[in-house]
């Protein structure tokens, strides 16, 4: 949490409000697919995660991320695209 607004609210960086979008999606994943993705950087429009568990080597890898990761990002940040690395 940065800063507040003039209505004491918080006001989230972008970076933060990602790192929190890809908690949830994590937890999900984990709790019912037992992978989980996370937070590795955000440059410009790129958002580059790791993913771990049994996502690692999983055949739906490809399917989660543009699905489960990149789709949830999307719905806030349309212009943010998702990369993994190993």
């Amino acid at each position: 949490m940065s800063t507040t607004s003039d209505h004491s609210h918080p006001v989230h960086s972008k970076e933060e409000q990602i790192k929190g979008l890809l908690t949830q999606v994590s937890a999900y994943i984990e709790q019912y697919h037992g992978g989980s993705v996370e937070f590795i950087s955000l440059q410009g429009d790129i958002l580059t995660v790791r993913v771990g568990g049994a996502c690692m080597g999983c055949p739906l890898l490809p399917s989660t991320l543009q699905g489960w990761v990149a789709g949830t990002i999307r719905q806030f940040f349309p212009d943010i695209k998702v990369h993994s690395v190993d």
